[in-house]
Parts: C-alpha cells; sequence; structure tokens
C-alpha cells in the first residue's frame, strides 16, 4: 500500500512538472511567434511601397527587375507572386508550375469574395509548410491614393529560432517526464535489490523451519524494521528449538517404556500413522516379515509387505478410517486372515484397531496385531480334508448296499432264493469293502508320505468284473450300458487288491455320473509292449529291452471336459459339474486315485471332448 501511494505522488509530481515546463515555454513559442508575424508584416509593406513607387514609372521589364533584384538579395525571401487586379498571375519568382497551385488557388479565393475591396486595403499573413519549410505569405494590395493596381504576395522563411524552439519545448518536457519516471525506478529497482535477499532469507528460514529444522539462524544486515523481525525470528526458533527438546525427551521416555511392555508380547504389534507409514514394530513382528536388517521405521508399511497382502489390507485401513469419523470416535477392531506368502506357508491374523487421541477425539493411527496362525491353518486344513476324504469314500459302498437290500425288499416275492443270495452277498462284500475302506480313509495321509502298499499277485479280470457287478445296478436306472473288454491273456499283476479296486470304482463312479442316459461306458484292459522311461521300483529292467504293460482305460460317452479345466482336474476338491450343475461330489475321487497311482510308480493320463466323452487310461507292469 506505501508503495503505491508513493507510486501515485511521484506520477503526480511528474506530471505537474512536465505541464508546467510545457506551458511555459508554449508561451516564449508564441510571443517569438507574434514578433515574426510583425516582422514578416512590415518587411513585407515596405517591400510592397517600394514596388508601388516603382510602378509609376509604367515600365514593366522595370518593375521586373527590381522585384528581382530584391528576391535575389533577400535570403528570407522564398517566393514573390505578382498578381494584377482581375487576379491573375503577372509573374512569379522563382518560376514553378505545380508547386504554387495552392498559392494561386488562395488568391482566385480571395479575389471571389464581394468583400475585396475590403480586403484589399489590409495586408493579410498565413503560415505554411512549403518546400519542406515553414513560410510565411504575406499578402499585400498595391494601392497609392485609392488607386489599386493588385496584389503581391511575398513567402518570408521562419525564423529558425521558433521551430527550434518548439523542438525544444517538446523535448524538454518529454526529458524531465522521463527522467523523473527513470529516477522512480531506479530507486524501486535498488530498494527491491536491498530488500529482496533479506526476505528470500527469511522464507528460506521459515521453510526449515516448517520442515522440523530448528537450527535454523538468521545472520543479515539489513534495514532498521527488517532487522527487528529477524532478531524476533531467532528468538523464536530458540524456544521451538528448546520445546522441541523437551517433548522429544518426554517421547523418547514413553516410547521405551511402551517398547518394554509391547516387547513382551507373544504376537506382533505394528503401529503405523495416517499416512501408513511404520512408527513402531516389535520384535516378533519384525522377525515375523523378516525386516530385521532393515530400517522400516518412517516408510510407508505398503513398501513391506507383498502386494496381496497390502491390497487384502487396504479395504480394511479405509474402512477403519471412515467408521472412526462417521460413527462418534468409537474404537473400531477389525480381524483378516492372509496367506503371507503365495505358496501359502505362511499364514497371518491381522487385527487392526483405530488410535484416537483421547483428548483431541484425532484420528491419529493404526495399530495391528500380528499373529501367525499357519500351525492352526494347516490343522484345521487337514481335519476338512479328512472329512471330505472320509465322506467322499463311504458314499459308494454304503450307495450300493442302500441299492441292494432296496431291491430285495421291494421285489422280495419277485425274486428267486439265488437272486435274493446273490444280492445279499454283493451287500456283504460292499460292507467288507466299506470297512477296508475306512481302514485306508483313517491311512489317507500316508498317500503323500512314503508308505507304500504291501504288494501281492491280485487277479485283474476278478477286480473289473466285481467293480461292474457293483455299478450295473446305478448304470441299469441310468439306461447306461457297461461294456467289459480283457484280454485273456492277462492274468495277474503285482499290487495291491484294495487300493486298485478303489482306483477303477471312483474312475467308474466318475464314467457313469457324467454320462448321459443311452449312454455306454466300454472298460478296455489290454497289453501293451513299450521302451521303460524310467527304473521301475518292483523289477529292474535294461534300458534297451522292451517291456509289457497293461493298459485300463476307461471310456465314456458323457459331458466332456474342458481343455481349460483338464490340468487341474487332478487337484484336490477340484469338480467337473454339468450344465445345470446337478452332479455331487467332493472333488477328491480323482486326487485320490493319481495319489494312489504314484505308489505304483506310474500316472494317469487324460483325453477329452466336450460334449463328446473322456478317456481315462493307466498303465501297470505285467509280471509274467
Amino acid at each position: 500500500m506505501k508503495m503505491r501511494f508513493m507510486v501515485l505522488i511521484t506520477l503526480m509530481i511528474s506530471l505537474l512538472i512536465s505541464s508546467f515546463t510545457f506551458w511555459s515555454f508554449t508561451l516564449i513559442q508564441k510571443d517569438s511567434l507574434i514578433n515574426n508575424n510583425r516582422f514578416c508584416k512590415d518587411l513585407g509593406t515596405l517591400f510592397a511601397y517600394n514596388v508601388v513607387n516603382s510602378m509609376e514609372t509604367k515600365n514593366d521589364q522595370q518593375l521586373a527587375s527590381f522585384i528581382e533584384e530584391i528576391y535575389i538579395s533577400t535570403s528570407s525571401i522564398r517566393y514573390i507572386l505578382f498578381f494584377h487586379l482581375d487576379g491573375s498571375l503577372f509573374f512569379s519568382l522563382p518560376v514553378y508550375k505545380n508547386n504554387i497551385q495552392e498559392i494561386l488557388q488562395l488568391h482566385q479565393n480571395l479575389f471571389q469574395l464581394e468583400t475585396k475591396k475590403f480586403l484589399f486595403s489590409t495586408p493579410l499573413i498565413q503560415n505554411n509548410i512549403l518546400f519542406n519549410e515553414k513560410i510565411t505569405s504575406v499578402i499585400i494590395p498595391l494601392t497609392r491614393n485609392g488607386q489599386s493596381f493588385g496584389s503581391i504576395d511575398v513567402g518570408i522563411s521562419s525564423n529558425l529560432n521558433i521551430t527550434s524552439s518548439f523542438v525544444f519545448i517538446r523535448n524538454i518536457s518529454v526529458l524531465i517526464f522521463v527522467s523523473i519516471w527513470f529516477l522512480v525506478i531506479l530507486f524501486t529497482v535498488l530498494h527491491f535489490i536491498t530488500i529482496t535477499k533479506p526476505i528470500n532469507e527469511l522464507l528460506y528460514g521459515m521453510q526449515n523451519i516448517s520442515s522440523g529444522n530448528f537450527t535454523q539462524r538468521l545472520n543479515i544486515n539489513s534495514n532498521y524494521e527488517l532487522n527487528d523481525v529477524i532478531i524476533c525470528f531467532n528468538e523464536m526458533v530458540e524456544r521451538l528449538e528448546y520445546y522441541e527438546k523437551n517433548n522429544l525427551n518426554k517421547l523418547e521416555l514413553e516410547k521405551n517404556k511402551l517398547e518394554s511392555i509391547v516387547s513382551t508380547i507373544a504376537d506382533g504389534a505394528i503401529l503405523i500413522d495416517v499416512e501408513l507409514r511404520l512408527l513402531f514394530a516389535n520384535a516378533v513382528a519384525m522377525k515375523s516379515f523378516d525386516w530385521v536388517n532393515i530400517d522400516v521405521v518412517g516408510d510407508s508399511i505398503c513398501n513391506h509387505l507383498p502386494l496381496h497382502v497390502t491390497e487384502s489390507l487396504l479395504p480394511i485401513f479405509n474402512k477403519l478410517v471412515k467408521s472412526t469419523y462417521l460413527e462418534h470416535f468409537n474404537y473400531k477392531t477389525d480381524e483378516i486372515c492372509v496367506d503371507f506368502d503365495y505358496d501359502s506357508k505362511k499364514t497371518f491374523r491381522f487385527l487392526l484397531t483405530a488410535v484416537i487421541d483421547p483428548n483431541s477425539k484425532i484420528f491419529t493411527g493404526i495399530a495391528i496385531i500380528v499373529q501367525d496362525i499357519s500351525r492352526e491353518v494347516q490343522l484345521n486344513n487337514a481335519k476338512t480334508q479328512f472329512i471330505s476324504n472320509v465322506s467322499h469314500e463311504l458314499r459308494t459302498p454304503l450307495c450300493n448296499i442302500g441299492s441292494f437290500l432296496e431291491t430285495l425288499l421291494d421285489y422280495n416275492d419277485s425274486l428267486n432264493d439265488k437272486q435274493k443270495i446273490q444280492f445279499l452277498t454283493i451287500a456283504n462284500s460292499e460292507t467288507q469293502r466299506l470297512s477296508s475302506l475306512v481302514n485306508d480313509i483313517l491311512d489317507l495321509s500316508r498317500l503323500e508320505s512314503k508308505f507304500q502298499y504291501d504288494l501281492s499277485m491280485i487277479n485283474v479280470s476278478q477286480i473289473l468284473s466285481y467293480v461292474l457287478n457293483t455299478s450295473q445296478i446305478i448304470a441299469r436306472r441310468n439306461n447306461i450300458k457297461l461294456i467289459l473288454e480283457i484280454d485273456p491273456n492277462i492274468l495277474l499283476i503285482l499290487g495291491h487288491e484294495s487300493s486298485l479296486l478303489q482306483v477303477i470304482s471312483n474312475l467308474l463312479s466318475n464314467a457313469i455320473k457324467f454320462t448321459n442316459d443311452e449312454g455306454q461306458i466300454v472298460i478296455r484292459v489290454y497289453l501293451l509292449d513299450a521302451l521303460p522311461l524310467s527304473i521301475n521300483s518292483y523289477v529292474l529292467l535294461n534300458q534297451a529291452q522292451i517291456i509289457t504293460l497293461i493298459r485300463v482305460e476307461i471310456i465314456d460317452e458323457g459331458i466332456g471336459i474342458d481343455i481349460r479345466d483338464q490340468k487341474n482336474i487332478f487337484d484336490r476338491f477340484v469338480r467337473i459339474e454339468d450344465n445345470i450343475h446337478t452332479l455331487e461330489g467332493t472333488g477328491l475321487g480323482l486326487s485320490i486315485v493319481k495319489n494312489i497311482l504314484r505308489k505304483y510308480n506310474t500316472d494317469i493320463f487324460l483325453f477329452s471332448y466336450v460334449s463328446v466323452g473322456t478317456n481315462l487310461w493307466f498303465d501297470l507292469l505285467n509280471i509274467q
């Protein structure tokens, strides 16, 4: 505001001085112009008087010679025009054609006026710019004793002093105006230079204080007013530095107390601020997340956790902030369990609680309790898998027993004794199988360990016939035809009867489940000569020797398996349902089949087309 006022005052003073100077020199110029006009008028009158005297001789040649002599001898006379009474030009000096047309026009207009007699008795003066210079034209009537002879127009060059005075007045006015403003600008620039450096230093010091650097001091020599500001600034910084040291000491003491308490907690403890920066992490948390040799305090927690863990925690953070501000600053706690590793080797439970300042009621951060529940998760998964396996493996024998007993009850009168005995025998066999399966299911965990079956010589044909007989009732109920094709040369193999029976039963059960009505399922068993791909655990074979394998194929006309699902079909809990999602199952059957066949050092293979069918096969070593 002060600077604006100074600029306004300077502007007014400069305008006043410039205006006064211009007015003064203008008055001087006007006086000079009046004097010049008087001089020109007197000169013209004297010249006209001599011309009139020369005209009494009535000798035009002598008159012209006189006028020419005057023109040549007087340097200030630029031209002379002599007009008759009727306005016609008698002669002119110098002789021009086009450049004097404006002068001639003036005289023609004068002679056309009704008051020409009055005008011819009065000399006329006019200032013009002719021949690139200022000319004073003096028109003088030529009269003697009341008789008019014409008029003479004399062009007299104006006094050079008058022209230069006008230029001088203009230049002086502009120079004064520019000089005043130059001084004002110069003063402003000097003032700006002297005050900018202290102001910049002051701003720099304030920025350091805002960033927490209270050791900043200003040592600047400036004007009196800025010196007071700098002294006050330094005193303020000293007080802030003193308060900061006291507060840091108190905070450090409280922090040490809290760390001592938190370090005794068996779970991990983490504290983050509102910007998700780590403020504290106890030893358990540092060890759990491998932060022991890393300085994580002050960094964002998102930079030190896996991406999938961060993506799981961020919604909880946002939820805590929202609930804290919108629900009357209540202490909210949320819980989430996350697999820390992508291979799920570690699982942590995160308990997140909003931290609120009890005095200001301001949300200040989030406290996180981290619990390693990997062991609990593994035990829970084992329990779940055990229950699922038991349910799946008990379903098939129980279903067969129920089917045969239901048939005996419903068709007791129509069945003969031989059929009844057959059905009861099958039900009894399924009961024994059920007992055997229960024992096998209790030992299911051994399938993925180094456990091996006790092998013996078993008849493949009998196992296949038994599985077909037990599955016939379910197949006939759905109008599905079961076909067994077996090479008669196949007799005995080295294996485990219960496990092999379980494999074929599971594969046939799945085939029946996914085959449409009026379809058929083919169980094909044949010999196959092949080169060995690995050393078999049963017999040590030469790499160049041809071996004979027994291939077991189960081919159905079911819904088929999409190529995207074929690579996962043997994983635990994977199920392939039909389009209307009516089929039931736990997704463990094929996984159990795969694990059992691995005990035989073989694998199961798959070939399938959607809406066409599926072919599953595996190879066993033939024993001669």
